[in-house]
């Protein structure tokens, strides 16, 4: 409780203080010339002046408010590492029985970093500003943290961290850790598929040993394409070959050094995004009929396709009197296309092509190697096929999936996916193909023939098939045994879903990833990874995923939609995840590439010292030397400015702050009282003058 005086002056403060001095002067006069009762006529005016000046007595009842400590526990991953763990559970017991005697004081536990996924790095210091938000600056007595130190939200001065009140950490670990890490100098994100990209990096190491050459692995999508030595403290470069569109995961692991805290950080893992350059395609028409632009149109509207086509209009054994000067302005350049530049190509079609004469055997049976190298032809075939002069007369035939038996059948009947064509990625869920006939437009053509290997993904009457799909060693081959998907083309009877047919199938044959009939995905959502499994088979083995640490989980897989099935599960860590099913494997990384949280892992001061040391605090390790026991200074209240550590204590400042909880305002001269000692006052000057 506190007792104060008050002025609320009935007059303007200006009048006020000139009637005083006029009362003073009066004052002086009287007393200056020993009038009787001139101290009486004194002290009746003093009284009139206070009266008008208002005083008043004013009582506050304050209530001491008590200090905020908060005590910030770094749980992240770090200090999981070495024991820090133990560790840290026995710095809080231990501080909150020395906690327990500090007066007036509230203590906040901010248990901090236990979910690494929601950011990139250990945050200490925005907890701790969470935590405080309701707290004014004032009532802050300081922060405790106790930590690996491995904190990376260090403010760059202490004046951003909203109070001025000592910082103390209390650092876990031991003094002499041993670390090795692989730090990436050159990481580029994007790389041509065929090509290679540089990478460097920098081998560090920490703590006692070191520095003799570190054997280093370096694998591509999990399998390993190289192996070398580096020397700790150098810059290592070496080339990375991009093998596919997409992603390609390219770890570098370097051999774990004897007593390492951990080698988690060992590895580091670079996801290059695989990009192609333009698809190059050799088209090859022939015979000339209603849909030969099909193709050309559907290829050039492609933007990632680079487009060659050639017209065959007449062979060279027919002469019919045309003039050379409106024949053709160049000549096929069958040798350099078909035996020079043949690899160039990611696909060769022949459109309604039949053998006339211009190419050699020797070019099919080139062609028919190109395939088996890694190479891709589609035949879009029509009665051609199935007559004399057909493609499968040639040395193509050794990989041409399906061979003519019977002719050409000539009637109105409609495409439908067979049991594998449901399951194919090329064919499946093709729209209109979900009803009984499909609702899409007839074809009136077909040859037909008998599948040799491959499989049919689309049939026509009676189950024959209409359009094979085949692997040969390295290539891919797909054969179409008609020449009326022109109709859907052009919208004959409501038409059909051609552009997503002949684009799925062409970018098929050019080894689309995300068109492989067998294949294991995996792509992660936060801490929540989604592994999706295509298959032409009807079942899907489970997936073990092996985490980060080695840990391993089956994660059981459903059917989502023909051939394709999922299955999900939330993890528990952070990096590159390997999935397989036995047959397949997929790699996915769940948070940054390479999380800073374990970039950096042994234990120190260093991050926090200069900080701690400009707040009066200090930032020391609980266990001093190796195997020694844990020391937690004692805690202690000081006041605003003194020193705040010593060698075995630290102290937290003592905030004096309050808040009024009543407020008591008594007038001295208001009412009867104050009446009653103005008229005794003039009452008293009067008699005394007057005797």
């Amino acid at each position: 409780m506190s007792l104060d005086v008050a002025f609320a002056p009935l007059i303007p403060p200006p009048a006020l203080l000139a009637l005083a001095a006029a009362a003073l002067v009066v004052a002086a006069l009287g007393v200056l010339g020993r009038t009787r009762g001139a101290w009486l006529r004194a002290g009746a005016l003093a009284c009139l002046l206070l009266a008008l000046a208002n005083p008043s007595f004013t009582r506050e009842d304050r209530e001491t408010l008590t200090n905020i400590l908060p005590v910030v526990v770094d749980r992240s991953g770090s200090q999981t590492l070495d024991g820090r763990g133990p560790q840290t559970d026995a710095v809080r017991r231990q501080l909150e029985a020395r906690l327990q005697g500090l007066k007036n004081t509230e203590v906040r536990w901010i248990e901090a970093g236990q979910d690494g996924a929601a950011s990139d790095g250990t945050e200490l210091f925005k907890a701790l500003r969470d935590a405080l938000a309701d707290v004014p600056p004032e009532r802050v007595a300081g922060a405790l943290f106790v930590t690996d130190g491995v904190v990376h939200d260090v403010p760059a001065d202490a004046r951003d961290l909203g109070f001025t009140a000592p910082l103390h950490a209390l650092i876990t670990g031991r003094p002499d850790e041993r670390d090795r890490r692989v730090a990436l100098t050159l990481a580029p994100r994007f790389g041509i598929v065929g090509q290679t990209q540089r990478v460097a990096f920098r081998l560090e190491e920490t703590g006692p040993g070191g520095g003799a050459p570190v054997p280093i692995a370096i694998r591509r999508d999990g399998e390993e394409i190289d192996r070398f030595e580096a020397t700790p403290g150098e810059v290592t470069s070496f080339e990375a070959p991009i093998a596919h569109a997409g992603v390609n995961y390219i770890e570098i692991e370097a051999e774990t050094a004897p007593g390492e805290i951990t080698d988690v950080n060992n590895r580091a893992v670079l996801p290059i995004d695989g990009v192609r350059e333009k698809l190059r395609v050799l088209l090859v028409s022939g015979e000339p009929h209603a849909g030969e632009r099909t193709w050309r149109n559907l290829l050039k509207a492609d933007a990632s396709v680079d487009l060659v086509h050639f017209t065959i209009l007449r062979p060279p054994d027919k002469q019919d009197g045309t003039p050379i000067n409106e024949l053709s302005l160049i000549a096929f350049p069958t040798r350099e296309l078909f035996i020079q530049k043949i690899d160039e190509f990611d696909l060769i079609i022949f459109d309604r092509y039949a053998r006339q004469g211009i190419l050699p055997m020797i070019y099919f049976e080139n062609i028919a190697r190109y395939v088996r190298d890694g190479g891709a032809v589609l035949v879009a075939s029509g009665p051609d096929y199935a007559e004399p002069g057909s493609l499968y007369e040639t040395p193509l035939a050794q990989v041409l999936p399906a061979e003519p038996i019977g002719g050409v059948l000539e009637r109105a009947f409609k495409p439908e996916l067979s049991d594998i064509g449901r399951k194919h990625p090329v064919t499946r869920g093709l729209p209109g193909s979900q009803s009984t006939p499909p609702s899409w437009a007839p074809w009136f053509r077909m040859v037909d023939s008998r599948v040799r290997e491959g499989e049919a993904v689309l049939n026509g009457p009676d189950g024959r098939p209409l359009l094979v799909l085949a692997r040969e060693n390295e290539g891919r081959v797909a054969l179409m045994l008609s020449d009326h998907a022109w109709l859907w083309a052009r919208g004959f009877d409501g038409g059909g879903p051609h552009v997503d047919l002949l684009r799925r199938l062409s970018h098929w044959l050019m080894k689309e990833p995300d068109l492989d009939e067998e294949a294991l995905r995996a792509r992660a959502n936060g801490r929540v990874v989604t592994f999706e499994r295509q298959t032409l088979k009807d079942e899907a083995a489970p997936v073990t995923v092996t985490l980060p640490g080695g840990g391993a989980r089956e994660v059981a897989l459903t059917q989502a939609e023909p051939g394709l099935w999922r299955g999900t599960f939330e993890t528990p860590e952070l990096g590159l995840h390997r999935a397989t099913d036995g047959a397949l494997t997929a790699l996915v990384n769940v948070g940054p590439p390479n999380p800073r949280e374990f970039t950096e892992v042994a234990s120190t001061t260093n991050r926090l010292d200069k900080l701690a040391a400009a707040t009066g605090g200090s930032a020391r390790r609980v266990t001093p030397e190796a195997g020694a026991e844990i020391e937690v200074p004692r805690v202690t209240l000081v006041s605003a400015g003194a020193r705040a550590s010593g060698s075995d204590w630290i102290g937290v400042r003592q905030a004096e702050t309050s808040v009024a909880r009543g407020i008591g305002i008594l007038p001295v001269f208001a009412g009867v009282l104050g009446l009653a000692l103005l008229l005794g006052a003039f009452a008293v000057a009067w008699a005394r003058e007057g005797r």
